[in-house]
């Protein structure tokens, strides 16, 4: 039963994350305008599964931090109610965040999850060093590292772009779209009254394309291929990222190939992207800093290499943190940046771990009295 229990959990934390992760690694082309909501969702479900499905080769690194081993002892590890707590723990924690729109981080969520459990259920002998070495001094450093490299990197690109004589091109699109809705009011002949109520919303969007060629082709053509190729890097990397720190939850179900655990787990974070992944999507895309898509190549190329880099030395970056910091960094740049969002993006991450972990830990307490 309890183990049941266990891969409902992994389950339930993987279709949380997909809710407010998947469509992280798409925002900048939902945000710069280069397709729209319902393409970018699906183009980063196919590459997120893709990384999801990779990263059985690639992350046992990860598997292996996140099951807890190192933090907590052996004995606690094969305790399926430790595993229940820290999954449930921390899909509370992310769903709360997803439904109030905040991009948070499953990984933050995760280690404060391990910690609350871990201190409830053997207080001081719980590895605060490994928690700082392995799991928080990358956490703060990659955010910042994102965004210095962003940075850096844009005004290269930037630099380049003029060097071979690309220009920006400026425009405001109007696209009107009519909704007609129909009413019939009965008279007291019961014959009806057809009433017409038209309703226009017109909406402005500026775009920014480029002028000019590379290699003999369109220079807008090139970096649009750029920009998605890229966008499926960074979605490819956060399933390469992601699946394993779900997965070595599932590492006491001895009976459970990892393999089919890494699937179980990839199929469900799919399915909670496609359902839930909206509202962040649009903070991501719309509220951080407006772009154009050679701005949204840039962030996405710096993410992308940071998160894969992680991955395969089984570092647990946030694609989160990362892909926020890239995003944030170009906004310095253009000096576009909202700032009041960013700030309550910063609260967020800060709220996550204390919140993760108090939940975890009262579980924890729940559970052992329960199963």
């Amino acid at each position: 039963m309890t183990l049941i229990l266990l891969f409902i959990a992994a389950c339930f934390l993987a279709y949380s994350n997909g809710a407010n992760d998947n469509f992280k690694g798409v925002a900048t082309l939902f945000g710069s305008g280069t397709t729209n909501y319902k393409k970018a969702i699906n183009w980063a479900t196919i590459t997120t599964f893709t990384g999801s499905v990779a990263a059985i080769f690639l992350a046992e690194e990860l598997v292996k931090n996140f099951s807890g081993k190192g933090l907590v002892p052996d004995e606690l590890i094969q305790m399926p109610v430790f595993a229940i707590s820290i999954a449930l723990g921390a899909a509370f924690t992310v769903l709360i965040a997803t439904k109030i729109g905040m991009p948070i981080s499953t990984t933050h969520s995760l280690v404060g999850a391990l910690f609350g459990a871990g201190i409830m259920a053997i207080g001081s002998e719980f590895n605060f060093i490994k928690l700082g070495k392995t799991f928080l001094i990358p956490l703060i450093v990659s955010p910042l590292m994102a965004a210095i490299l962003s940075l850096l990197t844009y005004i290269l690109f930037r630099y380049i772009r003029k060097k071979l004589n690309i220009t920006k091109n400026s425009g405001i699109y109007v696209d009107e779209k009519q909704d007609t809705e129909t009413l019939a009011i009965a008279s007291h002949q019961m014959s009806a009254i057809p009433k017409s109520k038209v309703t226009t919303t017109i909406h402005h969007t500026k775009t920014e394309t480029y002028n000019g060629k590379l290699l003999g082709i369109s220079a807008q053509k090139v970096l649009d291929s750029l920009h998605y190729l890229s966008a499926g890097i960074v979605s490819f990397a956060r399933g390469l990222n992601d699946t394993p720190k779900i997965v070595g939850l599932l590492l006491i179900i001895n009976t459970l190939d990892i393999k089919w655990g890494m699937i179980a787990v990839a199929t469900t974070m799919a399915l909670g992207g496609l359902i839930n992944a909206k509202k962040v999507g649009v903070i991501m895309s719309k509220k951080i800093t407006p772009m154009n898509s050679g701005q949204g190549f840039t962030a996405n190329m710096i993410t992308g290499l940071l998160v894969t880099t992680a991955s395969i030395h089984g570092l647990p970056v946030s694609t989160t943190h990362v892909s926020v910091g890239s995003i944030f960094g170009i906004g310095t740049v253009t000096k576009k940046a909202n700032y009041k969002m960013v700030s309550k993006i910063l609260l967020s991450w800060v709220l996550t771990l204390p919140i993760a972990a108090f939940i975890s830990g009262l579980l924890f307490r729940a559970l052992q009295n329960i199963l």
